[in-house]
């Protein structure tokens, strides 16, 4: 199933039943950073619908950052984590997208580098699927070194880890951290739209939080990426995005991506 709906996703999420979205991914045009065609962001109205479109168990991902103004970050993002969370959502996890291939040098500061992806759960996920792709520093060393720990009065007793996986020793390769470095291209970048996702972001998160069969919800869809990559890998889709010229660019990349059946160790990726 995909739905593309042209128009403001304040409203639009309206006419979504409640608790019928497994997963939303997506982007707001935060702060001033960008300009979006002159649309404004009612971010407390789109805030509680998608409480109240996400199942139990379902998360939605927040990815956001801060302009910089008069010399002092805004903090946005941080109030738009703090209000999901008023609202019923758990902070289920603070995430960091490091964006490798950074473009614009910063005179008055380090480099900023980063941006936010606030996972947001209505109660706890139910679906986490591990990306297993970091290298393990210390493979084939054991699990658990030490018989005995020591309490914070000096005083020692058996470590129950170290009975339990005393022969087990560290795989060779573990999951991922919480800071993903993605390279800022791969997306649809020849200046369509002004803020495209890296395909590698929003594949690893519908891959994360998501089954085959699920619906995935993007309510400020722009150049559809986070659509794309949900059919691609068989899940239901929702898009909503204001702006006609994005929405038609959106259309054509999702309908592509319905011709594609990826191989099975895609996933693994």
């Amino acid at each position: 199933m995909i739905k593309l709906i042209q128009g403001d996703c304040a409203l639009a999420m309206s006419d979504l039943s409640s608790d019928s979205i497994d997963l939303t991914v997506t982007s707001p045009p935060y702060d001033n950073l960008r300009t979006y065609k002159g649309y404004t962001f009612d971010f407390e109205t789109i805030a509680r619908q998608l409480y109240r479109v996400t199942k139990p168990g379902g998360v939605v991902v927040w990815v956001v950052g801060d302009a910089t103004i008069n010399g002092s970050e805004t903090g946005t993002s941080f109030r738009q984590a703090l209000y999901f969370m008023g609202i019923g959502f758990n902070l289920h996890d603070t995430m960091i997208w490091d964006k490798v291939g950074m473009r614009f040098p910063d005179e008055s500061r380090y480099n900023s580098v980063f941006e936010f992806m606030f996972i947001l759960s209505k109660s706890s996920p139910k679906t986490l699927n591990f990306i297993m792709d970091r290298k393990n520093l210390c493979s084939g060393g054991k699990v658990a070194r030490a018989s005995q720990i020591r309490e914070k009065d000096g005083t020692l007793h058996e470590n129950s880890a170290y009975r339990n996986n005393k022969n087990k020793v560290v795989k060779d390769i573990g999951k991922r951290h919480n800071i993903w470095q993605i390279h800022t291209g791969g997306g649809y970048g020849d200046g369509a739209h002004p803020a495209f996702f890296p395909e590698a972001l929003a594949r690893d998160h519908i891959l994360s939080w998501s089954n085959p069969g699920d619906t995935v919800l993007d309510p400020m869809m722009g150049s559809g990426t986070t659509g794309k990559m949900a059919v691609k890998y068989q899940r239901n889709f929702i898009g909503i995005e204001i702006a006609s010229e994005y929405m038609a660019i959106a259309e054509k990349r999702i309908a592509a991506a319905q011709w594609h059946q990826p191989l099975p160790f895609e996933a693994a990726q």
